[in-house]
C-alpha cells in the first residue's frame, strides 16, 4: 500500500525527548514548548504565539476569543477541512459559506462582501495548500465592517502574502488571530499539535488565561503576581 505521506524526521527527535523528560517537566509549556513559540514569534513576526494540541483547538481558542456567541453569524470558506467551521458551530454561530475562485480553491474575496449582514462577527479564511488569499481585498472588508479576521493557516507556515505597496507578511500574521497545524501530514510537524497566533494585542492576555485553562497562573510562573487564581476570561466565568 502506497502511504499517504511520510513524516519528515530529522533523526533528532528521541534525543530530544530524552532531554524534555530529563527536565522534570512534561506536561507542557516545558524548554521546548518555549523555544517553539520564540522561534516563531521571532521568525514570522507574530505577536504572541501558543502551542496547543491541534490546529483545531487553536481555532476553538479563536471562537473563544472572538466572543463568538448564538445567533452570530461566521463566514467560513465552503471548500476547506470541516475544524474551520466546527469551533464557530460550538459557539452556536451560523456558518455562512462563501464560495471559492472558479480556478482557486481559496475562498472568493469579490464574493464576501454580499455575504455580511448586521450579525456577522467574523471572516475565516484558509490559504488552502500554503496558497495565500486575497488578505489585502478582505482586510478592507473586516476593517469597513468592523469585523474579526482569523486566518486558518494549517497548512501555510512559511508562506507568505505581499501587498500592492511591497510590504512582505507571513501568513497567519495579517489577521487578528490565526491557527496552524503540526499534523503528521504537513510540512512542520510533531505528530499532531497545532499553535494559535495572536496579532492584536487587546487578545493576548485573554488567550494565555484561556491557554491556562482559566487561571493566570502564566504571570505567576513569570513573577508577575504572587500567587494565582481563576480569572474571568470574558467569555467563562469563574469563581476564586
Amino acid at each position: 500500500m502506497t502511504p499517504f505521506n511520510k513524516p519528515y524526521l530529522t533523526g533528532k527527535e528521541t534525543k530530544y525527548i530524552e532531554e524534555a523528560v530529563a527536565s522534570g517537566k512534561i506536561s507542557g509549556n516545558g524548554i521546548f514548548t518555549q523555544k517553539c513559540q520564540k522561534f516563531f514569534e521571532d521568525t514570522y513576526g507574530f505577536k504572541k504565539t501558543l502551542l496547543t494540541t491541534s490546529c483545531t483547538d487553536a481555532l476553538e481558542m479563536c471562537a473563544i476569543l472572538a466572543d463568538i456567541k448564538p445567533e452570530d453569524e461566521v463566514i467560513v470558506p465552503s471548500y476547506t477541512f470541516v475544524s474551520s467551521a466546527l469551533p464557530f458551530v460550538r459557539q452556536n454561530a451560523k456558518i455562512v459559506f462563501a464560495d471559492s475562485y472558479e480556478n482557486n480553491p481559496n475562498i472568493d474575496a469579490d464574493k464576501i462582501e454580499e455575504l455580511i449582514t448586521d450579525k456577522t462577527k467574523a471572516i475565516v479564511v484558509v490559504h488552502y495548500a500554503g496558497i495565500a488569499c486575497d488578505m489585502e481585498k478582505i482586510l478592507e472588508i473586516t476593517e469597513k465592517y468592523n469585523l474579526i479576521l482569523i486566518e486558518d493557516a494549517a497548512q501555510a507556515i512559511d508562506s507568505y502574502y505581499v501587498f500592492k505597496n511591497g510590504t512582505k507578511k507571513a501568513l497567519g500574521s495579517i489577521g487578528h488571530l490565526g491557527a496552524f497545524s503540526f499534523h503528521e501530514t504537513k510540512n512542520i510537524i510533531s505528530g499532531e499539535g497545532g499553535m494559535l497566533t495572536i496579532n492584536d494585542e487587546k487578545f493576548v492576555n485573554r488567550a494565555e488565561i484561556i491557554w491556562e485553562k482559566g487561571t493566570n497562573r502564566s504571570m505567576f510562573f513569570r513573577g508577575e503576581i504572587n500567587k494565582y487564581g481563576w480569572v474571568d476570561t470574558g467569555f467563562f466565568v469563574f469563581t476564586k
